[in-house]
């Protein structure tokens, strides 16, 4: 990047590009571990004994988690869970996936708002469009749209599933919600990703 270029475009705009690119660079979806963060920034997994053998159990992943795998680490932790404690098999007493939804709106760095902003020192009108698989955006700049900035709206959606087991010793009971605590980590083991220093 040269420096007229770098002048021109400013510190804050160029903090932002930064941040963006290690952003990118370093987000994955959430692997299997505990839980971290709270509220709606949480994610891994938690658990909480209610009885002698009733527990509630949840995973949360970040935005790039997918439903499936939210579930799938529910599913395991449960297993886990059920192990753990010295039991052999666990039912589903309830169970519930829930979708978190908010909207991010990101504006072109290198345009500002206003007389005299941006890039290239003007003001221009703007529109708004739809793109489909990206969502709503904006185009606008100065005199129609010429060297003017951009606005991406996006839809970013998170998901948490949580459940009420019971566990129980010996063979499974015959539920259709009722899991082998060991088959379930066999089977569901070879799809659970672990942190990195884990794994090592």
């Amino acid at each position: 990047m040269s420096k007229s270029f770098a002048r021109r475009i400013g510190p804050v705009a160029l903090a932002v590009v930064a941040g963006a690119v290690t952003l990118s660079a370093c987000a994955t979806p959430t692997p299997y571990r505990p839980v971290t963060g709270q509220g709606s920034y949480r994610t891994g997994y938690f658990d909480e004994q209610i009885e002698a053998n009733r527990f509630r159990v949840g995973f949360a992943g970040n935005s790039l988690t997918s439903r499936e795998t939210v579930e799938r680490y529910l599913l395991f932790r449960a297993a886990q869970l059920t192990l753990e404690r010295g039991f052999d098999n666990f039912t589903l007493v309830d169970r519930d996936t829930e979708r978190r939804t908010r909207t991010q709106i990101i504006d072109d760095p290198f345009w500002g708002p206003g007389w005299g902003g941006g890039f290239y020192g003007g003001w221009g009108p703007r529109w708004r469009y739809y793109r489909p698989g990206f969502g709503w955006g904006g185009w606008g700049g100065w005199g129609g749209g010429f060297g003017g900035g951009f606005t991406d709206v996006r839809q970013i959606d998170r998901y948490e599933a949580q459940a009420e087991i019971l566990t129980g010793r010996g063979p499974k009971p015959q539920d259709v919600r009722a899991f082998d605590a060991r088959q379930v980590i066999e089977n569901l083991g070879p799809n659970v990703r672990l942190p990195e220093e884990r794994r090592r």
